[in-house]
């Protein structure tokens, strides 16, 4: 936008401009190439009153295709779990929804402990020794475990199965490529790691083997066998796992896993059309003082009482930037809170109830989708919650098709990988319900006359 569009200047601005040496507003945008400037008025709408503005925005917003009005299929890595009410009455409390950074453990003694009990938790699930205060997403989480494992092993390379989080793995890649950490692929022909590629690219350079299970495309790894394949070359395993699984499957700290890592988004925290999410870290003891990001610790003050405090959180995160052992130095505490309170809710059968209603619904999803003249599972891996399907047209025509009906089939593959550009990822969890899933099916089977 140029100064011939901006209205006439006032004395302040005048004055403002005088001291940066600028002659006018022109003179500020100089540097933006013309062709990237906007050369009319902007077509802005007069102001409108509030009432108005609200009803405006509603309209907008009606034409977002929800998870509340619309029947989500959807995954690959965020997933229309319920939030039990208590979540949100909880959070909007005043003391929790503008808590900031509990550097002052004596005024922040609430905050701390729900951090403390969401570590406990996790470590719980996760079947690892401790887990730390959270970190911003999953991605992150993966990535500042490879650089720990680089850290700890002082090795400078790091596998990842195919089956790992595409996007996950690109944030890896950008967090190894400042250390020099080279990355290395192994194949899953099959949809989940080729155990044989692995054992032969795992060597003395290797600091970690990640693997996701379940894995991006549904499939349930062998995390004990990849274990095995790591420990026996002296590397790490990375495990990505999503915890509200962990209430049915095999916690990965008891098949091998020296570090957990994955998206909290099912514990209690919407979707909310991409974020926030929550970053899920726990390691074996040993590694604690590697650990990126924040931990809460247990004390007692001097007359004995029990206390929470911020701990084994080195002063270089803040100050001496390449000395840290992350450079996160926050963590996002309010939907570590939220997953606090969903995990408390629901208790230990309840967290295994949802994934068993998940995995009961997935697999009679996938028998009837199958069902429909042409489709097909892509992968005869074992599958949990989420699988993927081989269509006879595209998935992303389909996709559009099926909105039209308010039904959010899955995600479309090949924006992740060409090879698959055939095929949808599905998602079912204890949301969906037969009734949505014969629909489902029923559409499908319309849309691919």
């Amino acid at each position: 936008m140029t100064s011939r569009y901006i209205a006439n200047t006032s004395a302040e601005q005048r004055d403002m401009l005088r001291t940066i040496g600028a002659a006018s507003i022109e003179d500020l945008l100089v540097r933006i190439p013309p062709k990237a400037r906007l050369s009319r008025p902007l077509a802005l709408a007069p102001a409108l009153a509030e009432a108005d503005l609200i009803r405006h925005l509603r309209a907008l917003a009606a034409r977002n295709a929800d998870a509340d009005r619309y029947a989500c299929f959807q995954g690959g890595g965020s997933y229309d779990h319920y939030v039990p009410s208590p979540i949100n009455h909880l959070i909007s409390r005043g003391e929790f929804f503008t808590a900031y950074t509990p550097y002052q453990p004596e005024a922040s003694q609430g905050t701390l402990r729900t951090i403390y009990e969401y570590q406990t938790m996790i470590a719980e699930l996760t079947g690892m020794d401790v887990a730390n205060a959270s970190i911003y997403d999953g991605a992150s989480s993966l990535a500042e475990a490879a650089l720990m494992a680089h850290a700890v092993t002082e090795r400078t390379e790091v596998v990842l199965a195919r089956g790992v989080h595409p996007l996950y793995r690109r944030v890896t890649a950008t967090y190894c490529d400042g250390p020099a950490i080279r990355l290395r692929d192994v194949p899953a022909p099959e949809g989940v790691l080729d155990v044989e590629a692995a054992t032969k690219l795992i060597g003395k350079k290797t600091a970690a083997l990640v693997v996701q299970s379940p894995n991006f495309y549904g499939c349930l790894e062998d995390v004990a066998a990849a274990a095995e394949i790591a420990h026996a070359a002296g590397a790490l395993l990375i495990v990505v796992a999503d915890p509200v699984n962990l209430g049915v499957l095999e916690a990965p700290g008891r098949l091998g896993a020296d570090i957990v890592v994955g998206e909290g988004q099912g514990l209690g925290v919407p979707m909310s059309f991409g974020g926030p999410n929550l970053g899920v870290f726990a390691a074996k003891n040993e590694l604690v003082r590697r650990m990126p990001g924040r931990l809460v610790g247990a004390t007692v003050d001097r007359d004995g009482q029990r206390g929470f405090v911020l701990t084994l959180q080195t002063r270089e995160q803040h100050i001496r930037r390449a000395k840290a052992t992350s450079n996160i130095c926050t963590n996002v505490a309010l939907c570590a809170l939220m997953a606090t309170i969903y995990m408390a809710t629901l208790g230990k059968q309840g967290l295994q109830r949802v994934g068993e209603l998940s995995a009961a619904k997935a697999h009679y999803a996938a028998e009837q989708l199958t069902k429909v003249p042409g489709v097909s599972l892509r992968f005869a891996s074992p599958f949990f919650k989420e699988f993927t399907l081989r269509l006879p047209k595209s998935p992303t025509t389909v996709v559009g098709k099926l909105a039209r009906k308010r039904i959010l089939p899955g995600v479309p593959l090949r924006t992740y990988d060409r090879a698959l550009a055939d095929c949808l990822l599905v998602a079912v969890t204890e949301q969906r319900t037969r009734e949505e899933i014969d629909a489902y099916a029923a559409a499908l089977a319309e849309v691919l006359k």
